[in-house]
């Protein structure tokens, strides 16, 4: 009996301090989850308006980029005319720099304004920009990393288009690299278009030639033009 009082009490003891059984601990309330972040949108500012109309009805793409700019530009073959089908035959002319195998090609658009890239069928990134004091578009293509365009609109229902693209590099430029040369050439004929050069003996004859027709050059295919997908 002695024996079984202090088991009994050594029993209670332990108990006591907790050692048979310990009380559950309060429950802490999770905290909330967190707001998810909800991304800003921003609709990009409309384009400034033209400064004034500039409008290319009659005019030779292929005289538009003059020697000067053409050899500052790097084109090294002689312009290659031809005429775009998508754009009401819209007419048209490539331009080659053989050493950086690049081209470009400049499109006279005078039955549809700049604004047939942004519409709701055009299946293309278009970011604003302002060539030569008019508002423009560069244009990029989903898929497509050999080429760029850029749009300027120039006049009511008209809108001039270079495109700028790889012709061969080993490696190919990147396409931030041939947008930046889209704009530049865009740049060119705009300033040319708004102050065009006295034409002289030299250029008349160069536009009679026959050999001007590009035969000479590494190809005579002009280059094509990506056209807004509906």
């Amino acid at each position: 009996m002695r024996l079984g009082g202090v088991c009994a009490a050594a029993l209670l003891t332990l108990s006591g301090c907790g050692f048979l059984r310990s009380e559950p601990a309060a429950e802490t309330p999770a905290p909330p989850p967190p707001v998810p972040h909800t991304p800003t949108t921003s609709t990009p500012p409309p384009p400034p308006p033209r400064p004034y109309e500039l409008s290319m009805s009659g005019v030779d793409p292929c005289e538009l980029l003059t020697a000067a700019q053409r050899g500052q530009l790097g084109f090294d073959r002689d312009p290659l005319a031809d005429t775009e089908g998508g754009f009401g035959d819209a007419p048209t002319c490539s331009f080659r720099n053989t050493t950086a195998k690049v081209g470009a090609r400049l499109s006279l658009i005078t039955t549809e304004s700049m604004s047939v890239w942004t519409d709701d069928t055009a299946q293309v990134q278009a970011t604003p920009v302002v060539v030569h004091g008019f508002p423009a578009l560069v244009i990029k293509t989903p898929d497509l990393d050999l080429s760029c365009n850029v749009a300027v609109d120039l006049a009511e229902g008209e809108h001039l288009d270079v495109l700028y693209r790889d012709d061969g590099g080993q490696p190919a430029p990147p396409l931030d690299a041939l947008c930046q040369g889209a704009q530049l050439v865009a740049e060119n004929a705009v300033a040319s278009l708004a102050d065009p050069a006295p034409e002289t003996s030299e250029s008349a004859t160069t536009s009679a030639d026959p050999s001007a027709d590009g035969s000479t050059s590494g190809s005579s295919e002009p280059l094509m033009s990506p056209r807004p997908t509906e």
